[in-house]
């Protein structure tokens, strides 16, 4: 077992290739996308339901070690400040499976 960080991040689906750009860049060697993602924040309600990404939010998470998150965390700062969004660190503990 290993100490890991765990990053999520949710943001509106027109930003998700850019949200996906600044996880690379930034260390992230993989992560996991759930799109048309439902819930209600400070824009209101995102229903899923659209013809277009413009109301739909996209979940993506990763796991990775500490100094990477915290990179993901200042990295994506400026792009959820301007389009919306959340971004969370947790700690969590990985078990491979190897």
């Amino acid at each position: 077992m290993k100490s890991m960080k765990k990053v999520e991040v949710v943001v509106d689906s027109v930003y998700l290739s850019r949200a996906l750009e600044i996880l690379e860049k930034s260390g992230v060697s993989g992560y996991t996308v759930i799109r048309d993602v439902l819930g209600k924040g400070e824009r209101g309600l995102m229903s899923g339901d659209e013809p277009t990404d413009v109301f739909k939010n996209s979940y993506i998470f990763t796991v990775c070690e500490e100094k990477t998150a915290l990179r993901v965390a200042e990295e994506i700062k400026p792009l959820l400040k301007k389009v919306g969004g959340l971004c969370l660190l947790s700690d969590v503990v990985w078990i491979p499976h190897r």
